[in-house]
């Protein structure tokens, strides 16, 4: 990278996730941020600024600090480009980079599931790619408002590399906590985990602090995590552990009684009242969801060795029935979503 120019960062995709963190970045005022995005936000921002909305405060970047643009091209000369479509959308962004970078760009997916980063990799042979997961939920809402709603790390599959210092410092720069590791998949998957619960937000339309201290919705959560566990074990994945917890463990803590669920999450993180999977937004928004790169990834690996995973399934089928409506969150309580998910 030059180090005699400020280091230019690229957000491929500027929705709640892009927008956050290439805010941050745009706010600490150390790099060069490019957004490309849809148009129908660039015109909100554009009216609005970029509203950061943090826990315990709000940080307003004006209109003026803001370079959002439509088009890939737009990222030609950018040292770092963060990759934050949604998974069905990852082949689209590879094309649009493959034409527009340098191939001394680093590419970074900041996606959910398991195959972004590897299909990044193959489109994009010039350029090397890291993978990582982001730990925490961002809200996008109306007025170019991205409401920053549980607390948790951007981890990268770094390796300490030493041209990935700038970048790195750059996030960690402006207010986001940053983990580096050397080997990112148990982190993924352990992600994949906590994303399996994004269907349920999706299809009930509950906060997620509702979800975890209603035992009904926690049933449904704790059912999903078990069959994905089975099929991980299955298959000789073990997936990092859930801030310090193993999954296992942490499914017995959800069959607990509430007080004691609320006293457990909240000593291991922090969620706002507002937060809800990106998946709810996507069916409220009448966008495709990411729930086969999630829930069906269980139901593929289950196939792989032999197995089912009946209950994760019939959730993507939830979902995707949801989806061809075309009509928002069915808005299904617990007590539907368990009865849709017994066997006939």
């Amino acid at each position: 990278m030059d180090s005699t120019r400020p280091l230019h960062i690229g957000i491929m995709g500027a929705g709640s996730i892009g927008c956050y963190v290439g805010g941050r970045l745009a706010a600490d005022a150390m790099t060069q941020v490019t957004f490309v995005g849809r148009a129908s936000l660039a015109e909100e921002i554009q009216r609005h600024g970029l509203t950061l909305r943090e826990f315990d405060y709000d940080e307003h970047v004006d209109a003026s600090k803001i370079h959002f643009e439509t088009d890939a091209r737009a990222l030609a000369s950018c040292d770092v480009v963060l990759v934050c479509v949604k998974s069905g959308a990852t082949a689209d962004a590879a094309r649009a980079l493959a034409q527009a970078l340098d191939a001394k760009a680093i590419v970074v997916s900041l996606q959910n599931g398991l195959r972004n980063s590897p299909l990044l990799h193959e489109r994009l042979p010039r350029n090397r790619v890291v993978a990582g997961v982001v730990g925490f939920n961002v809200v996008m809402k109306d007025g170019a408002v991205v409401h920053h709603t549980t607390t948790g790390p951007l981890i990268l599959e770094t390796k300490n590399t030493p041209d990935d210092r700038a970048w790195v410092r750059a996030l960690s720069s402006a207010g986001i906590e940053v983990e580096e590791v050397d080997d990112i998949a148990p982190e993924r998957w352990a992600k994949l985990l906590v994303n399996l619960n994004n269907a349920v937000s999706a299809l009930s339309g509950a906060p997620t602090r509702e979800m975890i201290l209603s035992r009904r919705y926690r049933q449904v959560m704790t059912m999903m995590l078990d069959e994905a566990l089975e099929v991980l074990d299955a298959a000789g994945i073990r997936p990092a552990k859930f801030r310090g917890v193993p999954h296992r463990l942490m499914s017995f803590i959800l069959k607990r009684p509430t007080p004691i669920v609320r006293v457990v999450v909240r000593a291991q993180l922090r969620v706002d009242p507002e937060s809800r999977a990106s998946m709810w937004q996507d069916l409220e928004r009448g966008r495709l969801t990411e729930v086969d790169f999630l829930n069906g990834e269980i139901v593929l690996l289950a196939a792989a060795h032999s197995m089912d995973a009946p209950l994760n399934r019939r959730l993507v089928e939830l979902v995707h029935d949801a989806e061809r409506a075309g009509t928002g969150c069915p808005r299904m309580h617990a007590d539907a979503l368990l009865r849709a998910l017994q066997p006939d």
